[in-house]
């Protein structure tokens, strides 16, 4: 296979430490394709055991709940990579992923991916402490959702997209505000509560919406709500 200026795996972040001409030799020994926003690249249960380097575009990682909700696990952009998991223990995969925008895959089966990592030692550091990584991510997401209401898990999706308002003007801000089902999908949650939440927010005076934007005028009472503590509002006791 030629190497096309775009079949490079040079801003692959597992493989940086490589030397050029173990990049070249591993992009020709991949396969490559490209995929349109919102084609889903692999389903759950799928007896697919390749690795996946996105090179170009971003993908989510889903999952679906008995009722059929989807609930959006975790995102990886350009330079990531997903399916490691089917490639190390032989199993079928854990959860499905969706093209977010146009990407471009290359692929490696799991007999040359795994001689890779048993040939450079870097990289399974690499892997282990991705894997260390998910493990605590997951460890989080099961105490939010044991011991946390689906509203507040709608405020800490919030405050986890929130940055600080670069106009300077002391609040924080959400720009561009996801769709709400995007919200819900990460809170494990419905649209409708969503929608519910954050209307509560903006009649509250809490947070306000600007176009694209979402301004929250006081981050540390939505903190306190959403650590179901109870929040002090001020003197007025407004609300």
């Amino acid at each position: 296979m030629s190497q096309e200026p775009t079949r490079r795996l040079d801003g692959i972040r597992l493989l940086s430490k490589l030397p050029p001409e173990a990049l070249s030799e591993i992009a020709q020994r991949c396969r490559w394709r490209e995929y349109p926003a919102d084609t889903e690249i692999l389903d759950r249960d799928s007896e697919d055991r390749d690795v996946y380097f996105v090179v170009r575009g971003g993908v989510q990682i889903v999952n679906y709940s008995l009722s059929g909700r989807k609930i959006a696990l975790a995102k990886i952009a350009a330079g990531g990579y997903f399916g490691e998991l089917a490639t190390i223990d032989g199993r079928p995969r854990s959860a499905g992923v969706i093209a977010l925008e146009d990407c471009l895959m290359a692929t490696m089966p799991p007999t040359a991916f795994n001689q890779l990592v048993l040939d450079h030692p870097e990289l399974a550091m690499h892997l282990l402490r991705r894997l260390a990584r998910i493990i605590r991510a997951c460890d989080d997401r099961i105490m939010d959702l044991s011991t946390l209401g689906a509203v507040q898990r709608v405020y800490i999706e919030l405050l986890g997209l929130a940055e600080r308002d670069p106009a300077g003007s002391g609040s924080w801000v959400i720009w561009p505000m996801p769709a709400q089902r995007e919200i819900a999908s990460q809170a494990s949650t419905t649209r409708e509560t969503v929608t519910r939440a954050i209307s509560q927010l903006v009649a509250e005076g809490l947070v306000t919406r600007k176009g694209k934007s979402l301004y929250i005028r006081d981050r540390g009472l939505l903190e306190n709500l959403a650590a179901g503590l109870e929040a002090d509002w001020g003197e007025d006791g407004a609300r």
